[in-house]
């Protein structure tokens, strides 16, 4: 094999993409983990854009690959066959391309027709059914929710409703 540099990829064990970076990354290895907004959750803001995968940037017969496999919180590399999966420059690059200035990416809107039905996914009234009424600002919308035998209007967040 040449000494030909390109993207691999590497699965990572649950929930610890940004160990393993952060690992790797101490290592001397180049790495990139496209995360996520996640605007609706507080206390961890952002996500990988790919769970449990890790892309790393090798150098055939330069850098020593051993090491990898024991990286804390990486769970193996990913093989096509007997050799490392190969990734190419250009979807690495078409990801890059579709992250914002702060190297996020945003979740795609969610669209909603009215009249559709919809499922409460968090809040006080998780797992109820309603009807999709309107769209509000960016991220409300108004559903119509059948509560006590009447129907009611309530404004929730785009969010926090799953189409059925």
């Amino acid at each position: 094999m040449s000494n030909q540099t390109a993207w691999h990829l590497i699965h990572t064990k649950p929930r610890q993409e940004r160990t393993a970076r952060e690992q790797l990354e101490r290592q001397g290895y180049t790495t990139y983990l496209p995360e996520i907004r996640q605007p609706s959750q507080a206390r961890t803001p952002t996500a990988p854009l790919f769970p449990r995968y890790l892309f790393i940037r090798l150098t055939a017969g330069l850098d020593d690959w051993t090491p990898i496999r024991s990286t804390r919180g990486v769970s193996s590399l990913v093989r096509v066959g007997m050799n490392p999966a190969i990734i190419s420059d250009q979807l690495i690059t078409a990801i890059q391309q579709r992250a914002e200035a702060d190297g996020l990416h945003r979740p795609p809107a969610k669209t909603f027709n009215k009249g559709d039905r919809v499922r409460l996914v968090s809040g006080p009234f998780a797992d109820y059914e309603a009807i999709f009424s309107e769209q509000r600002a960016e991220n409300r919308a108004i559903i119509l929710l059948n509560l006590i035998g009447q129907q009611n209007r309530i404004e929730v967040p785009t969010d926090s409703i799953a189409t059925l």
